[in-house]
């Protein structure tokens, strides 16, 4: 497969996510609004201006829904807690489904300014992303940036696309059996000082 024939799909409906299965297909994007609920709480935690983080590895059982006990415990008292919580569940629930996943590794974290900010490719299989609030992932179709030059400069780049707040995307990495060489392009978005956002990761494991 040359690398023109490397795709990225979008949809409404969360069903557009088991796209990235496709051999072509190396970023599935469900296009997607935040409850009221969420989006409220998400702005909350911004406001508390701390850079709290919460990272574990979440052992999931085929026969039940996952448990996330004290996610993201600072903000516990804070609006909208138990729907975010819920929604976070669902996520880790259908993303472990996609894979027939045993083992899921979070991290919810506060991020102040570019936590990436060259563009590059994930050396994993599979990984969720999604921004509860702030600025969304950037990323590349491809042919846009010659990967040869990955990690070694800042070039300039044109029709840069970025993931809005609550979209919900799966990369395919380099380590995902048959995509050596075309893991999907993207970087954290360039924010000003100051200016924060709230991101969900998921990877697969096991």
């Amino acid at each position: 497969m040359s690398p023109v024939d490397i795709r990225q799909v979008f949809a409404d409906s969360p069903r557009v996510l088991t796209e990235i299965l496709a051999d072509d297909v190396n970023l599935a994007i469900w296009r997607r609004r935040l409850p009221a609920q969420v989006e409220d709480f998400a702005g909350l935690v911004l406001g508390l201006g701390s850079l709290l983080a919460d990272e574990r590895v979440v052992e999931v059982d085929e026969h039940q829904a996952p448990v996330l006990p004290g996610l993201l415990r600072e903000a516990s008292d804070l609006h909208g807690y138990e729907g975010f919580v819920a929604d976070v569940v669902w996520l880790v629930e259908a993303f472990t489904c996609l894979l027939g996943a045993r083992r899921i590794g979070l991290r919810l974290r506060v991020l102040e300014g570019a936590m990436c900010p060259r563009f590059h490719v994930d050396h994993v299989p599979l990984r969720l992303l999604t921004t509860y609030a702030g600025a969304g992932s950037e990323w590349l179709e491809e042919g846009r940036l010659d990967r040869a030059r990955l990690q070694v400069e800042h070039a300039p780049v044109d029709n840069i696309r970025r993931l809005s707040a609550g979209e919900v995307a799966v990369l395919k990495g380099e380590k995902w059996l048959g995509n050596e060489g075309r893991g999907l392009i993207h970087r954290s978005p360039l924010t000003p000082a100051g200016e924060r956002r709230l991101l969900l990761s998921l990877d697969w494991l096991a």
